[in-house]
């Protein structure tokens, strides 16, 4: 529900406050006083596109705000998907800049249009002869119907097995299709993963082969190094070893004398070990190392390979070729169970058909029933709205496929005259029938479901009398469970509002007030018979408002 709208900087619109009335809401005014201007501020506000034209004063910002109840409306679900903060009275904003640029904010939250527009058609739905194309769409149509139905429940039953249906067919096609690339590719993806298996790939190897390549390569020189350094070391006469021996035996008798050369003797004693250890050490690797010729060829030809392997493949190293054949075996693997896997989708594609094929009869069936009593209210509101010779039915027809409606397409067949044969509303019908279809079918659907706030544009365009009479209840008898809000020229339709505002032109400004209940006679009144206000009118605009 609206409950305050703000307009600042529009068209005409200096600075316009307006506060609703929770059910009727009656706006008049003279051609010209600017009760569209009115309406396309709020049309900006649920987001609509800026023509261009939204600026009174093009140096400063076009504001329009609007505050609304949503405590019946039950929107938390779309404030949570769309990361906001919910509350109960929330306020939307739309500015546009002095540069053309649009901003939207939810509660002082910045939104995109799309946001704001989506937001919007959840609580205003603008009712005019230009809206009534509605009707055309097929969506529209059931929905309408499956609203008469009650078939809420057993509808989002139906739309869970047909989203999955959906998926289902999209995973089994992605499937045929892989298969068929897989065994396209099979035999190439089998030959590269037997020739790395083949190769009985090891994490490291690499480095340890270039490691023995490197000191087999360089075996003759490192055993002349080798035998140099024990030569040095161990020589009968001259080695290093024999040497500090006899100095440390030498230290050991001086330190009887000399007691800190024991000292040295023993430091002496310690690096003497330590080099027999290292001449020890050294002589068993250089047992070990050997110009293996046989065994340079082998680890030659094995390091060749893999390097040959990283080029075919184009990776860097033995790592990434273990990746590679492991990847080819799951892409084997995918291939082999591949078969398995569309054989169940298969299967649950069949079940999820028949749930679905099974649960779109039902609401067919739902719909067939609910049909006739839907069709036979409609004409009762049609006739009271001047219509008594119109036929009106309501076509099932089955669909090629499944939609996620059902299987039915559903037309109102429709003519305003018994004599003639009833084509799709939409068609045939005139601006002011298709303006009375409309207002018989959201008035019905008024009384089963929470609607968001409604406004009629001038929808009463072309009727008189009783008939703008009958309209006008028809209207207030919406307003009882929702807010209305009714821009209208027939006194007949005013007379019904619980409150009555009245939009006007004052040097080139437009604004709006709201009527005191004398007010009100005197606007019925002037509606009735012009600018000059006769006692007869006046009369008959208290007998209108229900007033002695």
């Amino acid at each position: 529900m609206l409950l305050r709208l703000s307009v600042e900087n529009y068209a005409l619109i200096d600075n316009l406050q307006l506060e609703l009335d929770a059910h009727l809401n009656i706006i008049t005014g003279e051609t010209g006083a600017g009760k569209s201007i009115l309406l396309g501020a709020l049309s900006l506000l649920l987001g609509a596109k800026n023509d261009g034209s939204a600026m009174k004063d093009a140096t400063r910002n076009c504001r329009v705000e609007g505050v609304f109840d949503l405590s019946k409306l039950g929107l938390a679900p779309f404030f949570e998907e769309h990361d906001l903060d919910y509350a109960a009275e929330t306020t939307l904003t739309r500015i546009i800049t002095p540069a053309g640029k649009s901003r939207s904010f939810v509660n002082d939250v910045p939104v995109s249009l799309q946001q704001l527009r989506e937001l919007g058609s959840r609580l205003v739905d603008i009712h005019s002869q230009h809206q009534n194309l509605i009707l055309s769409s097929e969506d529209f149509r059931t929905s309408a119907l499956d609203t008469m139905a009650g078939n809420g429940a057993l509808l989002a039953d139906y739309n869970t097995q047909y989203v999955r249906l959906q998926e289902l067919r999209r995973e089994l096609a992605a499937l045929r299709s892989a298969a068929e690339e897989g065994r396209r590719d099979e035999e190439w993806l089998r030959y590269q993963h037997d020739e790395l298996t083949a190769a009985k790939l090891q994490a490291g190897e690499q480095q340890q082969l270039e490691q023995e390549l490197a000191v087999l390569e360089n075996a003759d020189h490192i055993g002349e190094v080798f035998v140099n350094l024990r030569n040095a070391l161990d020589a009968d006469e001259t080695g290093i070893l024999t040497t500090l021996r006899n100095s440390e035996n030498e230290l050991a008798h001086l330190g009887r004398q000399f007691p800190v050369a024991g000292e040295y003797a023993a430091r002496l004693h310690a690096v003497v070990e330590e080099l027999k250890d290292l001449n020890r050490s050294v002589a068993a690797d250089n047992d070990r190392i050997d110009s293996d010729p046989e065994r340079l060829a082998k680890l030659t030809a094995r390091l060749d390979a893999l390097i040959s392997l990283q080029q075919k493949h184009r990776v860097a190293d033995e790592a990434e070729l273990i990746a590679a054949r492991d990847r080819y075996a799951e892409q084997l693997t995918a291939i082999d169970r591949g078969d398995e896997r569309i054989a169940e989708v298969e299967a649950a594609l069949q079940q999820t058909e028949i749930a679905t094929h099974d649960l779109a009869e039902r609401l067919h069936e739902a719909r067939m029933a609910a049909a006739p009593n839907f069709a036979e209210q409609i004409l009762a509101t049609l006739s009271q709205l001047g219509m008594p010779d119109t036929i009106f039915r309501v076509e099932l027809s089955p669909l090629s496929t499944l939609s996620h409606t059902g299987g039915d397409g559903v037309n109102f067949l429709f003519s305003a005259n018994r004599d003639r044969q009833p084509q799709p509303v939409e068609r045939i019908a005139s601006g002011g029938e298709l303006s009375r279809v409309m207002l018989a079918i959201k008035s019905l659907l008024a009384e089963r479901m929470q609607l968001p706030t409604i406004i009629f544009d001038e929808i009463d365009t072309g009727v008189s009398g009783r008939i703008a009479d009958a309209m006008g209840e028809i209207i207030a008898r919406l307003s009882r469970t929702m807010q209305v809000v009714d821009i209208t020229h027939l006194p007949q339709v005013a007379s019904k509002g619980s409150a009555h505002f009245v939009v006007y032109k004052r040097e080139g400004r437009t604004g709006i007030i709201r009527l005191t209940d004398n007010d009100r006679i005197a606007e019925i009144a002037k509606m009735l018979s012009g600018s000059q206000i006769t006692e007869a009118a006046v009369a008959q605009a208290r007998i209108l408002l229900g007033v002695k």
